[in-house]
């Protein structure tokens, strides 16, 4: 094992900004949509589901998927002492954004009549055209989330991203939906929301990234940051449409309640990313960074990895083997339809965080971005057909299972691709005990699901049954390594003390 990596307390430090951050943001998410099917019928909820993803999908031509350049470039003329530099990225990625998100947002106002005549949805045409203003807010909120990731600052994001944009958002569609404004509710608190995050997400930037924002400009030539970003838009292009096909598929093939049930369903499969999604930001900087290094690399991959799996797993196995219950107490009985969908999807994410991730944050910290885009390609093709062929024959357990075969075959060739090119894999021993800790922990959770008839009681139960499985079997095959104990020791100044002194060469 190399000397102490200094990536690992980054990683570590600003991860751990970014779960809290996650969590916080993960749990407004989660009670604003128990509040949304509380209040709206799951046909409404699912009208809205489907106004979004146009808009998010739209919102990917529009940004041309410049802002991922600016935390692939930015950080490495800020280690080559050039603020100019990365300044002339910011600007120029936020000033041609700016004028393509525009035009965007006017073609989905002209032809949201004719999107809406094929969802044969009529109410869609009032939320689209009401929704396009945020096309142009969410280029310059991307642009400021990739700033942020770019200076390794996370905390700042958090503020913009996770406390202040969710916050608001809740309290203006919670206020609106107890006087009764149904969709319009939902639709304002969404522009609200993204609006005063901007607002406030740029006044942090420019303050706490006064180094860069005041150096004199630098213009840079366009050539790498289009061929850098050109890949990476498209495959945005397709990743972001993978992460809504099912909703485009179901709501041509079925009714806007599908939809809303799908939507809860993979909301709470989804958020297993969590863990991923908190340590990426700072992951791709950090790999680009030392991206000659193959051997660093493959440990900061490596120490990524098992965390993500540690952390990830025995939740994966809660929510699977609770789906019912979990379903029916946070939404609502009617929604327990979905069941099945949670638990392909938490076995399916968990794979594919644990391998590098959905949009391949590995792959592109090294440079890979058309490998990127060809796995995303793929991605997508499978959900499409795998999604158009079932959904009509098994309903919203077809969509399900169209998004799980697409995200095992990507995680798998994530996996060839990065042996193949730099002899990189995330297999160890230590990483064979994380993974195998989960099998006690799933059998131990296995009789909830079998024999307890409270839905509550098991959402109570069964999260504590399996972490203590899981926790004590880690402890008893003695898993944890040198590098586990300073990501840990990172998390809190009190942590330290309670690690065994030989992880620290003691």
């Amino acid at each position: 094992m190399t000397e102490h990596d200094e990536g690992v307390s980054t990683l570590a430090k600003q991860g751990s900004i970014t779960f809290a951050g996650n969590l916080i943001n993960g749990l407004l998410g989660y009670i604003i949509v128990m509040v949304i099917t509380r209040f709206v019928s799951p046909s409404v909820y699912g009208l809205w589901v489907l106004a979004t993803s146009v808009i998010l999908f739209m919102q990917v031509f529009a940004n041309l998927g410049l802002p991922l350049a600016i935390d692939y470039f930015v950080p490495q003329y800020l280690d080559d002492d050039e603020p100019g530099k990365a300044k002339g990225v910011i600007v120029q990625v936020t000033a041609t954004v700016l004028v393509t998100s525009s035009l965007v947002a006017l073609a989905v106002a002209y032809t949201a009549p004719q999107i809406s005549a094929f969802f044969q949805e009529p109410a869609l045409q009032v939320a689209l055209v009401l929704l396009s203003v945020t096309i142009p807010m969410l280029a310059l909120y991307r642009v400021l989330l990739t700033s942020f990731y770019s200076i390794k600052k996370l905390q700042y994001r958090v503020i913009m991203r996770d406390l202040v944009r969710p916050t608001v958002r809740f309290t203006v569609t919670t206020g609106l939906l107890l006087i009764w404004w149904g969709l319009l509710a939902l639709v304002v608190g969404y522009v609200v929301g993204l609006f005063i995050a901007i607002t406030v997400g740029a006044m942090v930037f420019t303050y706490k990234a006064w180094e860069v924002m005041s150096a004199k400009l630098e213009t840079v030539a366009p050539g790498p940051l289009v061929r850098y970003s050109v890949p990476l838009a498209m495959t945005s292009v397709v990743f972001v449409l993978m992460g809504h096909v099912d909703y485009f598929v179901l709501g041509y093939f079925l009714d806007s309640d599908d939809v809303g049930f799908y939507r809860v369903g993979y909301m709470l499969g989804s958020g297993l990313m969590i863990i991923f999604n908190s340590l990426a930001p700072v992951f791709k900087p950090l790999i680009a960074e030392t991206r000659e290094d193959t051997d660093l690399v493959q440990e900061r991959f490596r120490v990524a990895a098992r965390w993500i799996a540690g952390i990830t797993l025995p939740f994966a196995i809660i929510i699977a083997v609770g789906a019912p219950s979990f379903l029916a107490v946070l939404y609502t009985p009617q929604y327990t339809e979905a069941s099945a969908v949670v638990a392909l999807l938490a076995a399916a994410f968990l794979f594919n965080v644990t391998f590098g991730g959905p949009d391949g944050t590995l792959l592109q910290g090294m440079g890979y971005s058309r490998v990127v885009f060809v796995n995303t390609l793929l991605l997508f093709g499978t959900n499409f057909v795998v999604s158009f062929a079932l959904v009509p024959l098994y309903g919203i357990n077809g969509a399900a299972i169209g998004s799980a075969a697409a995200l095992f075959l990507v995680g798998t060739l994530t996996l060839l691709e990065l042996y193949y090119l730099d002899r990189i894999h995330p297999f160890t021993r230590d990483f064979a005990k994380v993974v195998g800790a989960g099998v006690p922990a799933a059998i131990a959770g296995i009789p909830f699901l079998l024999f307890l008839e409270s839905d509550l009681l098991t959402v109570i139960t069964l999260p504590i049954v399996v972490l203590v499985t899981y926790i004590g079997t880690l402890i008893l095959t003695d898993a944890f390594t040198e590098n586990d104990a300073k990501m840990a020791a990172e998390l809190g100044p009190g942590v330290k003390k309670w690690l065994p002194a030989r992880y620290f060469g003691k």
